[in-house]
């Protein structure tokens, strides 16, 4: 996908502007409207440009009216571009994320709201009940929980404010995080509790079950396999794929290991809880270990901004 992004800025700049973003060449439209903004006040730029050229559209924007208090900026995709007199420009194009969309998309979906809690705590149920089942329907308990929890996205708030110097982002990440989690252990204890009392499990069951034993006792192939999980969670929202962020999720362990956290503790076997934090701390530093550096190389050789927010 292309992007479309509509810039709102003082009349002063519109012209200057739009003569340097004639002159990029990623830029395939441009169109002006006068005074079509009302709030805030101003002149409308709608720019279709790809998405390797919105980092250099948005550079020369904020030079162009100096101070960021006084561009307004709305992104979107655009599904396609024909133009065929720029075709191998078009053809050219590449998948990348820009700052500000990293930083929306993560801030909608890890805020602390009744709705991402919630999904925080239906995740821990099923993730609970996938701890004391058999293989076939543990693995799809264990798929169907890291694809219901939204944990990844506000662990992934921490390295991007890190890397960006947002301080406020690694406060939000790690706020929502703490608050998300806490809902998903309190969960899954209830529900160990309950089957516990129904008498459909056991706290032998719970310590038995072979794939409680490989997340308290993970070895080198599981820990690759987070790993390459946790990079891979990173580059899908640096490349603007999160319609795919659901593998990452369900080759990591963290969801099941946060469970595991309450199932213990509903159970009284605090060792248990304890490597069920060991396995889930391992899997967020996963996330900040390989995520710190690939966001530094991206900001270093591909967007060589800051965000302008």
């Amino acid at each position: 996908m292309h992007r479309t992004l509509e810039l709102t800025v003082p009349p002063a700049a519109t012209d200057t502007l739009s003569e340097q973003l004639k002159n990029v060449e990623d830029v395939i439209g441009l169109s002006v409207s006068r005074g079509a903004s009302l709030k805030p006040a101003g002149d409308v730029l709608t720019v279709h440009v790809l998405n390797k050229g919105a980092d250099e559209v948005l550079r020369r924007a904020l030079a162009a009216v100096g101070d960021p208090r006084l561009l307004s900026v709305v992104t979107s995709e655009a599904n396609s571009f024909i133009a065929p007199a720029a075709h191998d420009v078009v053809d050219d194009d590449r998948d990348e994320a820009i700052w500000e969309e990293m930083e929306s998309g993560l801030r909608h979906q890890g805020r602390i709201t009744a709705n991402y809690l919630l999904l925080m705590g239906l995740g821990g149920i099923v993730a609970a009940i996938g701890l004391v089942s058999e293989p076939v329907p543990q693995a799809v308990a264990f798929v169907a929980s890291a694809v219901i929890a939204p944990g990844f996205d506000p662990m992934t708030k921490v390295p991007l404010g890190l890397v960006l110097g947002h301080r406020r982002l690694v406060w939000e990440g790690v706020k929502s995080a703490v608050a998300g989690y806490a809902v998903l252990v309190a969960l899954a204890a209830v529900t160990t509790g309950a089957l516990v009392a129904a008498g459909e499990t056991s706290a032998g069951a719970l310590a038995a079950n072979g794939e409680v034993a490989h997340l308290a006792h993970p070895k080198l192939m599981e820990l690759l396999l987070a790993a390459a999980g946790a990079l891979a969670g990173v580059v899908t929202l640096a490349a603007f794929r999160r319609s795919f962020q659901a593998g990452p999720l369900i080759a990591m362990a963290f969801i099941p290991a946060a469970a595991l956290m309450g199932a213990g503790l509903a159970v009284g076997r605090w060792d248990l809880a304890g490597e069920g934090l060991e396995r889930f701390g391992a899997d967020w530093g996963f996330i900040l270990a390989l995520g710190m550096p690939f966001l530094w190389l991206k900001q270093r050789f591909v967007h060589r901004r800051k965000p302008l927010v």
